[in-house]
């Protein structure tokens, strides 16, 4: 072999073990085990913001709508932490807005990574958006309920309560049937759960089951 020919060989053997050192300098290197790293310990599509191709107009809609309509379930489980005389009341208003206010954030997420704005709460402006959502309270409806006190609150929470969450599940149904983006269809699907059976629960209260 000439002295040309060793001097490629070498050439292409310091080459190779270069080559080798960064890729072990890749997977060893700051100290990452791949074996050891668990599934969402980096970013993921769990924790990643909705891309826009992941959802469409209905997964909008519903955010947007959903977001007013539990904002108003949460005005009326408020007034009932004053003006309810039973404990079964307050607790069910409890759960309510322990319930609501977490999805509340969580369809203001979604509406924010996509773009879009998140509507204003108009929750004691007295502006009335009984029209434009099933269920909703109209604002002769929350005043009612503002003045209603003791056993007289306590059978109007109920009442307009099982209107508002009927509206809830029909809007719930229209996205699962509907919409695209999958986090959304599964918390329309909690909300017919949930909801259903808060549904019965009222109505034991009300004497009707």
């Amino acid at each position: 072999m000439n002295a040309h020919h060793k001097l490629i060989r070498r050439t292409a053997l310091v080459a190779a073990t270069g080559v080798a050192a960064l890729v072990l300098a890749a997977c060893g290197g700051g100290g990452h085990d791949m074996g050891s790293m668990k599934p969402g310990s980096s970013s993921s599509a769990t924790t990643a913001p909705a891309k826009a191709g992941d959802h469409s107009a209905a997964d909008v809609s519903f955010s947007m709508e959903m977001i007013q309509h539990h904002r108003q379930a949460v005005e009326m489980a408020e007034l009932a932490a004053t003006r309810a005389s039973s404990t079964e009341t307050k607790d069910l208003a409890t759960k309510i807005k322990g319930a609501q206010d977490p999805e509340i954030k969580t369809l203001s997420g979604w509406l924010t990574s996509w773009g879009e704005e998140v509507p204003a709460d108009m929750t004691g402006t007295g502006h009335d958006m009984s029209p434009s959502m099933p269920g909703m309270m109209s604002t002769d409806d929350m005043d009612e309920l503002k003045k209603a006190k003791g056993a007289e609150f306590d059978k109007a929470f109920a009442e307009m309560m099982i209107k508002h969450h009927e509206g809830a599940i029909e809007m719930a149904k229209t996205e699962k049937a509907e919409g695209k983006y999958d986090p959304a269809k599964n918390l329309a699907d909690d909300v017919i759960k949930a909801q259903t059976a808060e549904i019965e629960q009222m109505n034991k209260m009300l004497g009707r089951s």
